[in-house]
Order: structure tokens, then C-alpha cells, then sequence
């Protein structure tokens, strides 16, 4: 154990105006708010993803009535403010919202409050308002700001939050205690005003900055001041002074390698309806909170802000990191969590309380390690991730200054369990079906690699793209990113037949995604040549890959396939050939080492049955087009071995020689491929299937 007390780097950055006059001068009053709200949501040093909303009071034109009315533009529900566009903009009647307070009666309203805003509604604006929107509407400016970055939120959660704030802006930013969003809120922050006219803002207790001016220019550039206000303090006040009560776990040099092998147990044991993926982050911040003195006792005391706390349940788990490699520690510390999770549901419920959602835990924290999260989609588990990064920045500008308050107990419940936040999340589309899989694809980026990649990820799945051409890889994975998005897809150079390549593919696929669903192992050569000409050389080559390949993507895919038995099973996809079932002439060592594959993949199905693993194979015959096997020496050696020239003959001689007289392309190979990997076979191991368009010599039977 060490013991260092060296300062920390300091969390908080100072942002600054980024606001361009000459291309804010050619944007309409809507576009100027979707440029300011722009500007803001994608600096993170100023807002979190999706957190944080703005607006503008506009004047325009009544449909119904040709009058020039007042409308209200703010954020709508659930979306994010750097990303979005102007369609994301709830557009309401102003002079209806201000009517709404006669059916306001007290807070116990503020749900029914909800209901009324789609009444409101201009011009048949079909994107919902947010809770928020009386936080806008209420306050009589043009203009307004509420965000929630690290440093605004550290004075929102201190026991020094409201004495700092009052030094840090002499008066000029007010402060209210905390209250949930809602319709209650919005009057409180409209009286705190008229009462104090002077204010430039409002500093809500574990919520966040609300703030106004007339102008887009004016409100964006006050609202970044403000931030570097808080930033600046608080960073003059950690400076020099060890987080958190220093450091007593150094970060563990093997820490890389301890998450991979971790990651799939915890996963394993994570029992539900749906699997979960995982991140990992080692990130300075990480390394320094779960090795600090006062790690424990701050990570029991869970997060504080609402948009932090959504995402990352009511407090994290903790693992002692010498106990990291038995798994009855984990299962029991897994199970122990949601035990303690029902508790807290029974202990905080309504009577109108929704049913008790998934009990296990989100963020998994490591001394020495770092930082893991789950959740049952790619992109969930890395935000929450981000959110708990966001909240250890936020405990260490609260510690400085006074005590770190996490939300009440009963108000996070509230919050998380709110009917509200219930309606929206069953308003979400289904998932796909392949969500919380990961699959791992040899030869990935190839034809049949690509093609059955594209497949697992049309329907929802993880996909890491094995390849021994690590430049072609990542272009597939570059082209599957902006098609499918960043989060999903991951590229690694693996040549199969060495032995350590494959065994650092898989512990990578483990640590980026927690763990593994389903293999295809594809990666492949092809040789056509006479027995006589056939060298030891060429022999061993195609065994090397062919069936040695094979071998070893399975043998180090085994351990983490087990993992998931209790979670419903994995599959094994083995691409065969046409010729490991028929004898070809001319092609002695690629057939043979395709039949050697085939016969390991039976083997593999009987081994793999008691532990739920599936193993099937696809066997394809004549994959011409799209194939970069093909697109080399082999398309000449069977132009020359069949007498036939090696461009569109070729092409139609395999065409016309199968049964159904058709061409046999890569997505036809990874429908296959998907269905065997898929939970659509999940009760077929050991079988082909022949995609080759017919040919009698391969029949099975």
C-alpha cells in the first residue's frame, strides 16, 4: 500500500466564449438559439450529454389567427443540446403557459402540470416539452440557461455550496435548496426573482445554474462566465491539496489486463432479463478517487445531481482488488448488491411506484483499477461511465469547500422511480435483438468477414472486426461507425495463427465490451495446385490458417464463452468450404484443411454442449464477388485448373454449375452465419448448412 500525497491535477476547465459574431450575424432568431444551445452542449466543459436546456421567446405568426403571438423554444424532452437541430425545440404558446397556474393548486400538482403543456402546443409541434419548461416559461426573460457542468454542480452539492456562491458573485447569483424539477420549481425560481430583482441567475442546490439575459449573445456568454467563475474558485481551492484525502492504492500497471479477465465474470453473474455490456475507464480522475483515503465512504454516499443519478443507480458497487480472482467473492458481492437495491426500493416506494427495475449494479469501482460500468446497450454503459466520472469531479470541488451531499434517499427514489420518467421509457421502441451481444468476427475485414459484421449489427449487436490487415480494418470499422455508430464497432489486427495476436483480440474484446456472445471465425486463404506441386510450404500454410486458425480463435473464445451460461448460452460459427464436404481436385491442402476445421467444430459441439455453447458451420461454395480471396492468385489457379478464363467466365461457370443456377454473394453467407448465432438456432448445434446454390456432392446426408 503506498501512501502519496502528491496535489492532483486540478478537474475543473475554465471554458471561454466561443461565440462567432460573423456567422451568428446570418441566423434567423430560431437559428440563433439553436446555435447558442449548439455551442454550448458541445463543450463539456459547460454541460453534460443531454443534460442541460435553453430557450427563447419569440414572436410569430398564429396559424389559426394571422396574429404575431409569443412562443416559447425550448428543448424538448430528452433531447441534447449540442447535437440537436431545430426540429428539437418544443414550440408552445406563451400566454397559455402563464395561463396554466389556475389549475395549479400545490406541489402535489406538479405531474398533472406535465399533462397540460401538449395542450399548449404551436403550430402542431409534435416534439414533447420537458419537465423543465416552466424553469422557462415562468422567469420573464428572452432568454434563459440551465446547465449542470462538473463545477457548478460541486458548489450545488457542498455544505459550503450557497456561503462560496455568495462570494463568488457578491449577491448577483441567488440560491435556492433543493426541489425536483417541475411545475413547483418554476414558481419558486419566478418569486426568488421578482423578490430579488437584481439577480442574474439562480444557483439550484443539486441541480444546477439557471440564468438569463436579452440576447442569445449576452445569455451564452454569461452563462460561460459563470462556469469560469466556479471553475476558477474552486480550483484556486483544491490547488496544492491532495483529492480526497490522498492516495493509499497506486494504480495497478496490469490494470489493462485485470479488467479483461474481470469484466466477463461480473457480467456472468449479472443475471436478467437482457445481457449487459460493459466499459472500462482508467482515466486520471478514476485511478484517483477509487485509490484515495475516502474512497469508500463517498462512494456509499452515491451521486448527487439528478442527470448524474439516472445514470448511475443509487450508489456503485466496490470490489476489494485482492480478492479480484475469486469468483464466489464476486458472485456474492453481485448478489449482495441487489439484495441492498430491493431493500432500497421497498424501504422509498409509492403506492404508485412502477415495478422494480433491473437490481444489479451500474458502475463497478476498482482500487488500483479503476472504473467499470454496465448496462444492457454500449452506448448507456460509457455515458454512465461519463456520469460518474462527472460526479468524482463534482465530490472533489464539494469536499474543498465544505461536505459532498448526495441527493436524499427518498428524493433519488422519486426521481428515478418518478411516473413521468416511467411514461417515458415505455414510450422507447423495443430493442433489437441482438442488443447486449457482442460478437467477434475473424477475417472481418473480408467479404464474408464484412458482410456477416454488417448483419450481427443491422440487428443491435457489438461487433469487434479481427483482421490481420489492421489498415483494412479499420476502414470497414470507420464506414460501420458512421453507419451504425461509434460505440458498436471496434477493430483489432489479429493474424490467427499466432498464438498471443489471438489471446490479446480476445482480452481487448473483453475489456470494450465486458464480455462475449457469439464467434464467427472466418479468416481464411485459398491454393489450388496439383498434388505433386503442392509444397510442405503451401501444405502447412493452409493448415496454419485454415485449421491451426480456427483452433486457436476457439480455444481462447472458450474461457469467455463459459462465462455466459447462465445468461442463455454462446455460439461458435465456423466457415467451412464446399470442399471440406466434397473432394476437389487440385486443391488437396486447402480442402483438407477445411474438412479438419469442419470435423473440429463437430468435436467442438460435443465439448461445448454442458456449458451452453453452440457450434455450427457455414459451408459456402464459389464466393466470387465481393470475396478478396477470390480477387487473387486463386480466381487464376481455378481459371486454369477448369480451362476457362478468369473474368466473367469464370463467374458463370460456378453460376451454372450449382443446382439453382445463381450466384452465392457474402450477404448470403452472413444470413447464415447471423441465424446460427443467433437465438434463432438456439436449439441446433453441430450442424451445416450448405450456402453454395446447390450442389449435390456436398449434400450433408
Amino acid at each position: 500500500m503506498t501512501d502519496v500525497n502528491s496535489p492532483a491535477a486540478l478537474p475543473f476547465a475554465v471554458p471561454t466564449s466561443r461565440w462567432d459574431d460573423a456567422y451568428a450575424a446570418s441566423l434567423s432568431p430560431e437559428e440563433l438559439l439553436l446555435y447558442r444551445s449548439n455551442l454550448l452542449g458541445s463543450d463539456l466543459t459547460v454541460t453534460n450529454f443531454g443534460g442541460g436546456n435553453t430557450s427563447a421567446k419569440l414572436t410569430a405568426t398564429d396559424p389559426l389567427t394571422g396574429e404575431t403571438v409569443d412562443v416559447l423554444w425550448v428543448k424538448g424532452s430528452g433531447g441534447d443540446i449540442g447535437s440537436m437541430k431545430l426540429d428539437g425545440f418544443a414550440t408552445l404558446y406563451q400566454d397559455k403557459l402563464l395561463g396554466l397556474e389556475v389549475h395549479y393548486n400545490g406541489p402535489e400538482d406538479d405531474d398533472k402540470m406535465v399533462g397540460y403543456l401538449p395542450h399548449c402546443t404551436f403550430n402542431l409541434n409534435s416534439r414533447a416539452a420537458s419537465i423543465d419548461t416552466p424553469l422557462h416559461s415562468l422567469l420573464p426573460f428572452a432568454h434563459v440557461d440551465h446547465v449542470h457542468p462538473d463545477a457548478i454542480i460541486a458548489l450545488a452539492a457542498s455544505s459550503g455550496g450557497e456561503e462560496a456562491t455568495k462570494e463568488i458573485w457578491g449577491g448577483k447569483i441567488g440560491w435556492l435548496g433543493w426541489k425536483r424539477p417541475g411545475y413547483t420549481l418554476g414558481r419558486m425560481l419566478r418569486d426568488y426573482q421578482r423578490a430579488n430583482p437584481g439577480v442574474q441567475g439562480v444557483m439550484m442546490a443539486s441541480h444546477g445554474i439557471i440564468c438569463w439575459a436579452d440576447s442569445a449573445k449576452e445569455c451564452y456568454e454569461h452563462t460561460v462566465s459563470l462556469i469560469a467563475d466556479a471553475a476558477k474558485y474552486l480550483n484556486a481551492k483544491m490547488e496544492g491539496k491532495p483529492a480526497f484525502g490522498g492516495q493509499v492504492v497506486a494504480p495497478n500497471p496490469d490494470r489493462a489486463a485485470i479488467a479483461a479477465d474481470l469484466m466477463p465474470r461480473l457480467r456472468g453473474f449479472m443475471t436478467g432479463s437482457r445481457r449487459k455490456l460493459g466499459h472500462y475507464s482508467d482515466d486520471a480522475e478514476a485511478l484517483e478517487f477509487v485509490g484515495s483515503a475516502k474512497f469508500e465512504e463517498l462512494a456509499a454516499l452515491g451521486t448527487s445531481c439528478p442527470d448524474h443519478f439516472l445514470r448511475t443507480k443509487i450508489a456503485p458497487l466496490t470490489l476489494d482488488p485482492a480478492r479480484l480472482q475469486d469468483d464466489a467473492y464476486l458472485a456474492e458481492k453481485i448478489a449482495d448488491y441487489r439484495e441492498f437495491y430491493a431493500a432500497y426500493y421497498e424501504r422509498c416506494k409509492r403506492a404508485n411506484s412502477p415495478a422494480m427495475r433491473d437490481p444489479n449494479p451500474v458502475v463497478v469501482l476498482v482500487p488500483g483499477v479503476g472504473r467499470i460500468t454496465f448496462a444492457t446497450d454500449k452506448t448507456t454503459a460509457r455515458l454512465a461511465g461519463e456520469f460518474y466520472g462527472n460526479a468524482i469531479n463534482v465530490m472533489r470541488g464539494a469536499e474543498a469547500i465544505g461536505d459532498y451531499i448526495a441527493l436524499d434517499e427518498q428524493e433519488a427514489f422519486d426521481i428515478e422511480y418518478w411516473l413521468l420518467e416511467e411514461a417515458k421509457l415505455q414510450r422507447m421502441p423495443a430493442p433489437k435483438p441482438q442488443v447486449g451481444r457482442v460478437a467477434f468476427v475473424t477475417g472481418g475485414a473480408g467479404g464474408i468477414g464484412a458482410a456477416t459484421a454488417a448483419r450481427f449489427l443491422k440487428e443491435g449487436a457489438c461487433v469487434v472486426l479481427a483482421d490481420r490487415d489492421a489498415n483494412a480494418a479499420e476502414e470497414v470499422r470507420a464506414g460501420f461507425a458512421k453507419q451504425f455508430g461509434k460505440d458498436v464497432v471496434r477493430a483489432v489486427a489479429c493474424d490467427v495463427t499466432d498464438e498471443a495476436q489471438v489471446k490479446a483480440a480476445f482480452d481487448y474484446t473483453a475489456r470494450e465490451f465486458g464480455g462475449l456472445d457469439v464467434v464467427v471465425a472466418n479468416a481464411g486463404i485459398a491454393s489450388s495446385a496439383p498434388i505433386d506441386q503442392t509444397t510442405v510450404e503451401l501444405w502447412d500454410r493452409n493448415f496454419d490458417v485454415l485449421a491451426q486458425g480456427y483452433f486457436l480463435t476457439a480455444k481462447h473464445a472458450w474461457g469467455l464463452l463459459k462465462r455466459n451460461k447462465d445468461l442463455g448460452g454462446t455460439s461458435v460459427v465456423f466457415i467451412g468450404s464446399k470442399n471440406a464436404v466434397a473432394a476437389a481436385a487440385g486443391a488437396s491442402a486447402y480442402a483438407s484443411a477445411k474438412a479438419a476445421a469442419n470435423h473440429l467444430g463437430r468435436c467442438l459441439a460435443l465439448e461445448g454442449a454442458p456449458e451452453g455453447i453452440r457450434v455450427n458451420i457455414v459451408n459456402p461454395d464459389a464466393v466470387i464477388k465481393g470475396s478478396k480471396i477470390w480477387d487473387g492468385d486463386w480466381r487464376k489457379e481455378r481459371a486454369a485448373s477448369n480451362k476457362i478464363d478468369a473474368g466473367e467466365e469464370l463467374e458463370a461457370h460456378y453460376r451454372n454449375r450449382s443446382m439453382l443456377k445463381r450466384d452465392v454473394l457474402p450477404e448470403d453467407i452472413a444470413e447464415a452465419a447471423y441465424f446460427l448465432g443467433s437465438e434463432a438456432s438456439a436449439k441446433s448445434t453441430g450442424n451445416m448448412i450448405n450456402v453454395d446454390a446447390g450442389n449435390v456432392q456436398a449434400f450433408t446426408r
